[in-house]
């Protein structure tokens, strides 16, 4: 039912190894630890604009640029032709595709990013996966743990799904578009192609080629001086 395939062109990540075992697509997330661990060889092979910080255990590939004022602490994987971007911080145990831009005041933690995500804007991604040319609007919020740090379950059409994991956003399919200032909470499958009008707030599924439209009433007062 939330097999990789369903969201995610395996073809578009140099890492889909990942997926190799995993029954849903949340399964690669417990793997990026140990993938790294034997699979990194760290270098930097980008560019680098001013003195930005990145530790030891991360790889960087060619024709990636990597702006002053970004962080990024190892063990990290970032592919070839992206844009780091300035105050990105980049946190243990990500793995970025190739093309991609992480952007300013962007967080990033445990999380896939495919080729040609954009996430340029005061965005959160936690334990989550970000599919090919996924886009995260300005603000958008990938939460990753419940408020009272349970198990995070995923309603299904046949009844809840757990997924194991304490610490778990979103997976965002491809082509998904999250609209600006929205909060998807902890275990939510948006599908491929999806689009989420700005400043919603979601958790669940989102199935593929649907929008999910948000709605304010407002009220219209004369002033009084």
């Amino acid at each position: 039912m939330f097999a990789p395939e369903k969201y995610l062109d395996l073809n578009h990540t140099e890492h889909r190894m990942l997926f190799d075992n995993a029954v849903h697509a949340w399964d690669a997330l417990k793997q990026i630890p140990s993938y790294l661990q034997f699979r990194l060889k760290p270098g930097i092979h980008g560019r680098l604009i001013g003195k930005p910080f990145i530790s030891g255990a991360v790889f960087i590939g060619k024709g990636t640029v990597i702006e002053q004022g970004a962080m990024i602490k190892g063990p990290a994987w970032i592919g070839e032709g992206c844009e780091i971007r300035n105050g990105c911080y980049i946190r243990e145990n990500v793995i970025v595709g190739s093309g991609c831009v992480l952007g300013n005041a962007c967080e990033f933690k445990n999380s896939i990013i495919f080729d040609q995500a954009q996430i340029p804007h005061f965005n959160y991604v936690g334990d989550s996966i970000v599919g090919f040319r996924g886009h995260l609007g300005a603000g958008v919020i990938l939460s990753n743990v419940r408020l009272d740090r349970g198990e995070i379950r995923i309603m299904s059409e046949d009844g809840l799904v757990a997924t194991g994991l304490r610490k778990f956003g979103a997976v965002i399919g491809d082509h998904a578009e999250i609209g600006c200032n929205s909060v998807i909470n902890p275990g939510s499958m948006i599908g491929r192609r999806a689009i989420l009008y700005p400043g919603t707030q979601w958790q669940g599924v989102a199935p593929e080629n649907t929008i999910v439209k948000s709605r304010q009433n407002h009220e219209l007062i004369a002033r009084r001086d």
